[in-house]
C-alpha cells in the first residue's frame, strides 16, 4: 500500500510540474526551455513550483537545498539553467576560479547584476583552483568575488581537490580565520577526488574545516575505509556534499540491464543514483553538474520524488558495482602513486578521462590535462604500469586507459 501511495505521489509530481510547464519539457529528451527574458524576476507561479527538500549543513546551522548545481559549463550562455534551478528551490550553486576559464563564474556574476535581491537566497559555493600558496588563494578569492557580483562566498574550498592532507597547514588555517574575519567568506572547507579516505579522517581531525566535497557515489560506499571517513566527519559536524554521484554512464551489457531495473520502478538510472546517496542522511547535498535543462529537472524530480529504493534496488547497485569495478577509477592515487613515484599523476589522468568519457566534460578534461607538465605528459606512453596495474583495488588495466587518455586529451 505505501508503494502505491509513493507511485500515486509521483504521478501528482508530474502532473503539478506539467501544469507549471516542465511535463513537456521531461517528455523530450534534450528539449531545452527558453523564457523570453532568462534574467527577469521570478513570476508568482513559478514562485509556487514545488520546493526542493533542505538540510542542515553540518555544524554551520544553515539549511542549504539537497540538490546543488554544479556549473561546470559557461554560464554566460546559459543563464535559463540558474533561473530555472531557482524556481524549484535549488538554492545551492557550486562553482570554481577554474571552470570553463572563469565563464562559470562570471555568469553567475551576470545573474547577479541583473537580479541582485536573489543573493540573499542563494548559497554560493567556490574553490581556489591550482592555487599553490596561501597567497594564490587570497588572489583567487578576490577575483571570484569580482566576477560573481557580490561581497562574500557562502562556503570556500581552500583547496580544490585536496590529495594529501599535509596541504591543510596552520597557514591556510589562518588565511580561513582571516578571510572570514573580513566577512570574505562565511564557511570554509575544501573538495577531494584523490585518497579520499584519508582526506576525510583527517579533516575530522581539524576544528576549522566546515565542510567537505568529496566524490560519493553507489560505488565508493562499496568501501569500509570511505564509510568510516564520512561517519568520522559526521560526527564531528562537518558538512558533506557529494559529486560525481554518477559514477558512470550507460555503455555495457551491465549499465543496460542496472537501467531497465530502475526503469520498471518508474524512475531513472541517472535518478536512481541520486536517490541512493541522498537516503544517506549523513549527506547534505548531492551537486551535479548538468548544461542541459532537461537534465536539471529530471535531477530535481528525483529529489522530489517520494519513493524510497528498496533492499532490492540497493542490492541492485551492489551487484553492479562489484560486477564492474574494472571499469573505474575509486580515486585512490596514493597507491598508484606509490607504484609510480616518479609520475604522481596517474590518477589524475584516469579522472580526466572519466570527465571525459563519462560526464561530458570533453574541454574540462583536455584543458586540465594540457596542464600536467610536458616532460610528464611526453613520457606516459613509456612507462611500465604493471606494478600498479598488481596493486590497484579495481584491477585497472591502467596502461591501456593512461593510453586512451593520451589518445583523446592530448
Amino acid at each position: 500500500m505505501k508503494e502505491k501511495n509513493n507511485k500515486i505521489n509521483r504521478r501528482n509530481f508530474l502532473k503539478t510540474v506539467g501544469a507549471a510547464g516542465l511535463g513537456p519539457v521531461l517528455a523530450s529528451a534534450g528539449a531545452k526551455a527558453e523564457p523570453n527574458e532568462p534574467n527577469a524576476p521570478l513570476k508568482e507561479q513559478e514562485r509556487k513550483s514545488p520546493q526542493v527538500p533542505r538540510r542542515k549543513l553540518g555544524k554551520t546551522g544553515v539549511d542549504v537545498s539537497c540538490l546543488a548545481l554544479g556549473t561546470i559549463f559557461d554560464v554566460l550562455e546559459n543563464q535559463i539553467l540558474l533561473r530555472k534551478s531557482l524556481e524549484w528551490g535549488v538554492t545551492y550553486w557550486d562553482t570554481a576560479y577554474g571552470y570553463t576559464g572563469g565563464n562559470s563564474e562570471l555568469g553567475i556574476g551576470k545573474y547577479l547584476a541583473n537580479n541582485p535581491h536573489i543573493r540573499k537566497e542563494l548559497f554560493i559555493v567556490s574553490k581556489a583552483s591550482e592555487a599553490a600558496t596561501v597567497a594564490d588563494v587570497e588572489t583567487r578569492l578576490q577575483a571570484s568575488l569580482k566576477r560573481m557580483n557580490t561581497e562574500y562566498i557562502d562556503l570556500y574550498y581552500g583547496v580544490h581537490g585536496l590529495d594529501n592532507p599535509g596541504q591543510l597547514t596552520n597557514d591556510l588555517k589562518q588565511w580561513a580565520k582571516s578571510a572570514k574575519k573580513r566577512n570574505l567568506i562565511r564557511f570554509f572547507g575544501f573538495s577531494t577526488h584523490d585518497n579520499m579516505a584519508e582526506c576525510l579522517t583527517a579533516a575530522a581531525k581539524l576544528d576549522w574545516i566546515d565542510a567537505v566535497m568529496p566524490s560519493y557515489n553507489f560505488r565508493l560506499m562499496q568501501d569500509d575505509k570511505m564509510q568510516a571517513a564520512i561517519e568520522a566527519c559526521h560526527k564531528e559536524g562537518i558538512g558533506l556534499i557529494a559529486m560525481k554521484t554518477q559514477a558512470k554512464e550507460v555503455e555495457t551489457d551491465e549499465d543496460k540491464e542496472l537501467a531497465k531495473h530502475f526503469l520498471q520502478r518508474g524512475f531513472t538510472e541517472g535518478q536512481a543514483k541520486i536517490k541512493i546517496v541522498l537516503e544517506d542522511k549523513r549527506i547534505s547535498s548531492a551537486c551535479v553538474g548538468r548544461d542541459n535543462l532537461t537534465h536539471l529537472q529530471l535531477n530535481i524530480a528525483a529529489v522530489l520524488d517520494k519513493t524510497k529504493l528498496t533492499q532490492a534496488d540497493t542490492e541492485a547497485f551492489k551487484k553492479y558495482a562489484t560486477e564492474t569495478c574494472s571499469g573505474y577509477c575509486a580515486g585512490c592515487g596514493h597507491i598508484c602513486n606509490s607504484a609510480l613515484p616518479d609520475t604522481p599523476c596517474v590518477s589524475k589522468v584516469m579522472r580526466y578521462l572519466m570527465y571525459y568519457n563519462n560526464y561530458g566534460e570533453q574541454q574540462e578534461a583536455k584543458e586540465l590535462f594540457a596542464k600536467i607538465p610536458g616532460k610528464v605528459r611526453n613520457k606516459l606512453l613509456s612507462i611500465d604500469y604493471s606494478l600498479a596495474e598488481a596493486r590497484c583495488p579495481q584491477h585497472l588495466p591502467i596502461g591501456k586507459l593512461i593510453a586512451e587518455a593520451v589518445s583523446k586529451l592530448a
